[in-house]
């Protein structure tokens, strides 16, 4: 059964859901930025890099007519919630949805950075840190996977 309370490992004294709690809300803060950017029909500012109009104005920006920096949001308010829950109640099950969930926003960001480089040719420094904040969140879920004790069935 998935709603087993199991403990957590930590790591070096700190809960792993802080971690994620932390990184989820750093990535839910940039795509938040890039939401509103976008919605208004602004372009997000690079300061002295280049980059964030191409990726912006790119037909890759929107899925569906919906904002991808939009679905960002929904995706990261969602693994923060899965990373509080956790932490809250201990649930294996919110580890087990955290790690699903931030495995497919990993391979999502993959292709993004794919049509940034390969396509776009343009790097947006906010998208490559929301991707390394992404990132981040999933490495920590699998290290905390493969070292969390598994309920008994």
């Amino acid at each position: 059964m998935i709603a087993r309370r199991v403990p957590a490992r930590r790591l070096r004294g700190l809960h792993p859901a802080i971690i994620l709690v932390g990184l989820d809300a750093l990535a839910l803060v940039i795509a938040g930025y890039l939401s509103v950017v976008a919605l208004v029909g602004e372009l997000p500012s690079c300061g002295l890099l280049s980059g964030c109009d191409q990726v912006a104005t790119s037909q890759y920006a929107h899925v569906a007519g919906i904002p991808v920096a939009v679905l960002g949001v929904l995706f990261t308010a969602t693994l923060l919630t899965l990373a509080l829950g956790w932490w809250r109640t201990g649930i294996y099950g919110l580890l087990l949805g955290h790690y699903g969930l931030s495995l497919i926003g990993l391979l999502f960001n993959l292709y993004l950075f794919y049509l940034q480089v390969a396509v776009i040719g343009a790097l947006c420094i906010w998208c490559l840190s929301f991707e390394a904040t992404t990132l981040l969140a999933f490495l920590v879920t699998l290290v905390v996977y493969l070292r969390q004790p598994k309920p008994e069935s």
